[in-house]
Parts: structure tokens; sequence; C-alpha cells
């Protein structure tokens, strides 16, 4: 089966590079005309590729040219077309942020790895965490929290000593960063469903900001998260490779 191609790359010089064979090798369309959109890169490429196309159906295999590749296949030139042709497929959701600032203001982002708080100044952050209106924790003392997917359960979240969630799973992971109090408290698991909100306590003295994907927003007083069932981001892996096998072996490492 022979597929039309976007390629798209990073402006690293292995992804440049990389760029510049498949050009020779493989004729180009634009990306809306693709039925493949080829990333070339690394996992921050991969992420800014997704929301840049999420308002189209293609899906996006990404090849290693960068310094993380979690999210991205082996880097190989030849055989592309047979490498596509018996790819499989990881659906991912995003999260969807409304982060509130001081001013009233509202700031909406994406997130297809986490949406994180943290704290802007010296002082530890004070946080009050609702879930589905319903208040489960009157104040966590940490440097952060975040809500994560299955797909950024090990980025992250599993460096703040999250759980590792199988990509298939309808659940998020609720993660403190460095909690102070309650001290041994290690997050949740929640329905993927789930509405969370994160209101901030004392924001004045403790400052906090909000972050999806690194697109940051300063001065946040309250910021509500939930899962978007209506955008489905498509990844494709070699067999064998898919996010399911990468988050089990993860965890053997």
């Amino acid at each position: 089966m022979s597929h039309k191609l976007a390629l798209l790359a990073s402006a690293a010089p292995d992804a440049q590079e990389a760029l510049a064979v498949l050009s020779r090798q493989y004729k180009a369309v634009p990306v809306e005309e693709a039925d493949v959109i080829i990333a070339l890169g690394g996992d921050g490429f991969m992420l800014q590729t997704l929301h840049a196309t999420q308002h189209l159906d293609t899906p996006v295999y990404g090849m290693n040219r960068g310094t993380v590749g979690f999210l991205m296949n082996g880097w190989q030139a030849d055989g592309l077309s047979e490498r596509l042709a018996g790819a499989e497929m990881a659906v991912l959701n995003p999260l969807r942020m409304q982060a509130t600032r001081s001013d009233g203001s509202v700031f909406e982002a994406l997130a297809i790895n986490e949406v994180s708080l943290l704290r802007q100044g010296a002082q530890a952050a004070k946080l009050r965490i609702i879930v589905d209106g319903k208040q489960r924790l009157d104040e966590l003392v940490c440097d952060g929290a975040m809500v994560s997917t299955p797909a950024g359960s090990t980025a992250y979240n599993y460096s703040a000593h999250g759980p590792i969630l199988p990509i298939g799973s309808d659940v998020l992971a609720l993660t403190p960063v460095a909690a102070f109090r309650p001290r041994r408290w290690r997050g949740a698991i929640l329905p993927k469903d789930s509405r969370v909100r994160f209101e901030v306590v004392d924001p004045e003295r403790r400052p906090v900001m909000a972050d999806a994907d690194s697109r940051s927003v300063r001065n946040v007083v309250r910021v509500d998260i939930q899962s978007v069932r209506d955008i489905a981001h498509k990844l494709l892996f070699d067999p064998g490779h898919g996010l399911d096998e990468r988050l089990i072996r993860e965890q053997f490492v």
C-alpha cells in the first residue's frame, strides 16, 4: 500500500538531516492531504506535531532524531512503506486545562501528557483538591501537583513517583510533587472522566503557576482539568514496540 506522506521535522540538525534524506526518497504532500504524518525529532516535537494537527484525523508516525523518544520509533530511512503498513495504532485523548488567574482572566490549553501546578516562589504551595464537585483534600502542602494521562505517566508523573498507567486504561493519575503535608500522601488514580479542580490557598503569599505540555500561565487561583473525549490523537508504532509494550517494559527496567 502506498501512503501519501507529510514530512515534518524539528530544527535539530539530526532531524533536518533526516528530513533531507526522506525528501529525496519519498514525495511529500501538504499535511492536509496526507494519509500519514511523519514527525522527525524527539518527544517534545511529537507533542508539538500532535497539537498542531489535532484538527485532522491523520495518524502520526514519529522517528527519533532528538534526545528523548518514548513516543517515537527508531530512525531508518529505508522500508518506511512496509513499516507503516504493519504499524500498530494508539489513540490518545488529551486533557483540557482551564486556569483562572488572580485577575479573573482564564487561560485554556490542551495537554497530551499532563497538567501540572508548581509553586512560583520560595514558599511551598497550598492546594485544595476537589474531584467531581466533592472536596477530597482540604490542604496539600507541596511543591506542586499534576494530573497525568496514561501516555504521560512515564514522564514528569513517573519522576514524581506517580504510577505508570496502561495506555488503554480509562484512568488518570493525580500525583503530588514533593508533598510535605499530608507527608505520606502519594496521590490517587481517578476515572478518566473525573473533573479535577485545584484551588490555590493563599495565592498572594504562595503564588502558583500552571502548565499544560509546556504552555504555562502564572498567578493562578484555580485550575480545572478534564479529559477530552472528542479529540483523539492517533500514533503509529512498529509492531511489538507500541505504547502498551513500552509502558510495561518501563516498569521492569
